[in-house]
């Protein structure tokens, strides 16, 4: 079963979701492809459910070849780097908002996470960010060598998305179908991964005294994650 009792779809893979997508109609879908009703279903029971919910917007590039098994709960056995892009569209801790707060996960799978937090959310969203850490990504927070409030450009458009903390740097572009569509991916066993699109890295770099990696051509993704607690 999935969050809130749904049930998973069986796992499929679509190359596409239209015959013959002209590449002028990928800024349009870019880490943001229509919301399915199992998604919609998710949204409502989250809300529903008690002390905190959100609903989140994904983008990530690794290390790992693509797919990255990790996403199909399968960790590898390789190092896996990573940066990962988290921004909060909706939901709340407690009283508090949470849309709008935004964040950035760079890590060494397992190992280690550096955490950094826009520094140009607001002050109730910093609160929120504060709050919601321990709750829904226990795992990042666990693992944090640093958690520090930094300047953060996300850029969507054309045919690839960007983002980027003063230590790190993703350009990422959607990895096409035989029909030139998207490729997506379903029932992928985390709150993570609904509407999964499989990208690809054009750029992926972190900077930092203890750890440091460049990668291009590895694995990305775009997803949005529905939780509750």
């Amino acid at each position: 079963p999935g969050p809130s009792g749904l049930e998973w779809p069986a796992i499929a893979v679509k190359a596409g979701r239209e015959q013959n997508m002209k590449r002028r109609d990928l800024g349009r879908l870019l880490g943001a492809v229509a919301i399915s009703p199992t998604v919609l279903a998710g949204i409502r029971a989250a809300r529903a459910q008690g002390a905190w919910s959100l609903v989140a917007n994904i983008a990530e590039c690794c290390s790992c070849e693509i797919p990255c098994p990790c996403n199909f709960g399968r960790p590898t056995k390789l190092r896996c780097d990573g940066n990962r892009l988290i921004e909060v569209t909706e939901g709340h801790a407690g009283e508090s908002s949470l849309a709008g707060v935004r964040f950035v996960v760079s890590f060494e799978m397992g190992k280690w996470t550096r955490i950094y937090a826009d520094e140009a959310m607001s002050a109730p969203q910093k609160a929120a960010f504060e709050a919601i850490l321990p709750l829904a990504f226990a795992g990042f927070q666990r693992g944090a060598r640093s958690i520090e409030h930094v300047p953060i450009v996300v850029e969507r458009g054309g045919e690839s998305l960007r983002f980027s903390t003063p230590a790190s740097e993703v350009q990422m572009k959607p990895l096409l179908g035989l029909d030139g569509g998207l490729i997506t991916v379903s029932g992928l066993p985390s709150n993570t991964f609904f509407d999964y699109v499989q990208y690809e890295s054009v750029r992926h770099v972190h900077r930092e005294p203890e750890r440091s990696w460049s990668y291009s051509g590895t694995n990305g993704f775009t997803s949005r994650m529905i939780a509750a607690g």
